[in-house]
């Protein structure tokens, strides 16, 4: 069975930093395409940052400059380094698996994702 376990999530002030992990279990596949969205009250999910196998990265052009994104192929774990946050980053959110490889025209896709965390929350305050 699948597992996807983030954490790290809070509430912090504006400028303030953030990083958030992903611990994946249940597959032996370890390259997988992996990636970080988020969910704001009353929006829709949006893609935040994403790393392919070969650890090409792609970034939504809100959090450009802001996050990194990377992973441990050998914990099967991926993290989301977020600095200088904003009110507007406030959100839940969430690591995402593509276990069949279908993202690598469109990384920040969620539809094209297939197994999901429970997600963690971030609050940033002005």
């Amino acid at each position: 069975q699948v597992q996807l376990v983030e954490s790290g999530g809070g509430s912090v002030q504006s400028g303030g930093s953030l990083r958030l992990s992903c611990a994946a279990s249940g597959y032996t596949h370890r390259d997988y395409p992996m990636g970080w969205f988020r969910q704001a009250p009353g929006k829709e999910r949006e893609g935040v940052a994403t790393i392919g196998r070969d650890q090409r990265t792609a970034y939504a052009d809100s959090v450009k400059g802001r996050f990194t994104v990377s992973r441990d192929n050998a914990e099967n774990t991926i993290y989301l380094q977020m600095n200088n946050l904003k009110p507007e980053d406030t959100a839940m959110y969430y690591c995402a698996v593509d276990a069949m490889f279908r993202t690598w025209r469109l990384p920040l896709d969620d539809s094209r994702y297939t197994y999901w965390g429970q997600g963690t929350q971030v609050t940033v305050s002005s």
